[in-house]
């Protein structure tokens, strides 16, 4: 087991949502904390209510993030622990995006991702020991109408988590790949002014999570170990046999969609919660939690 108590955890994107609840979660657990992100204001908010160590810096900018990673190092000791909260979802119809929303999205949330796990992967094979968690999302493993841009940057986070297992297991150190699905934070506000009606209505009658159920399954999932880690029974079911289901979720998709465009507008929440209300049905009749 991955032992949190006088580990050193650093968080990326860790002011807000996931990665403020997860280095919450961490510090309650004994870790010494550091978290990095880009909004200074927001950052001086986290470390006052955490009490942790923290450096402005933003995971597309090379230079600066070596540089915050090297301050915390020199404070708090190598990282233990890698969680790669920093992400963002720009949703939109492929023929409404511009190609800078596809690249940010990509440079932030895949080069982000790997840009970090290069700053703290040698250190750990080197002492035989670390556990990196990559933060993908349930459009990780699940193309939804309007995410374009947002799920391959996902889906190529798991692939390189994956692939990245195989090289540094020999050395003791853990990958964990964390697949949240809509979660109750600042993020996803944001995201929800930018959705298509489409998409709307597609998860408009599954709950987002709480921030902090996220965190928990994080820290529970780096405790045991596992290299899948979910946050709630729907999105564990569909991690495990959504092929399996993809025909019957691809009709109740195209069936919403064609409400959607039938009506000109939002569709009423009641009808449009086929798709979600058989997703959800099914993981609630007994899909194990990660």
């Amino acid at each position: 087991m991955t032992v949190l108590a006088g580990a050193h955890a650093l968080v990326t994107g860790g002011s807000e949502g996931i990665g403020l609840a997860t280095a919450a979660a961490l510090g309650a657990r004994g870790a010494r904390v550091s978290i990095v992100a880009r909004d200074p204001v927001k950052l001086a908010a986290a470390r006052e209510r955490l009490g942790a160590a923290a450096v402005v810096a933003d995971v597309t900018d090379p230079d600066g993030l070596t540089a915050a990673v090297a301050e915390l190092r020199a404070a708090q000791g190598p990282v233990d622990v890698l969680v790669t909260c920093a992400g963002a979802s720009e949703p939109g119809r492929f023929t409404d995006l511009d190609d800078e929303a596809f690249r940010r999205q990509w440079e932030l949330n895949v080069a982000g991702t790997v840009r970090a796990c290069r700053l703290v992967v040698p250190s750990m094979l080197e002492r035989r020991r670390g556990h990196l968690v990559l933060v993908s999302s349930v459009a990780g493993f699940l193309g939804i109408y309007g995410f374009t841009a947002y799920a391959p940057t996902k889906f190529a986070v798991r692939g390189f988590g994956e692939a990245l297992r195989g090289e540094v297991a020999p050395y003791g150190v853990r990958v964990s790949i964390v697949y949240p699905p809509d979660t109750d934070t600042p993020g996803l506000r944001r995201e929800q002014d930018r959705k298509p009606a489409e998409t709307a209505a597609i998860s408009a009658t599954i709950p987002p999570l709480p921030a902090e159920r996220v965190a928990a399954a994080i820290v529970r999932g780096i405790e045991r170990n596992r290299l899948h880690v979910t946050a709630d029974p729907t999105s564990a079911l569909l991690l495990r046999v959504g092929p399996l289901l993809d025909p019957l979720l691809r009709r109740l998709e195209d069936r919403t969609v064609r409400r959607v465009a039938a009506a000109g507008r939002g569709a009423p929440a009641g009808r449009a919660s086929r798709w979600a209300t058989a997703v959800a049905g099914r993981g609630a009749r007994g899909a194990p939690g990660s």
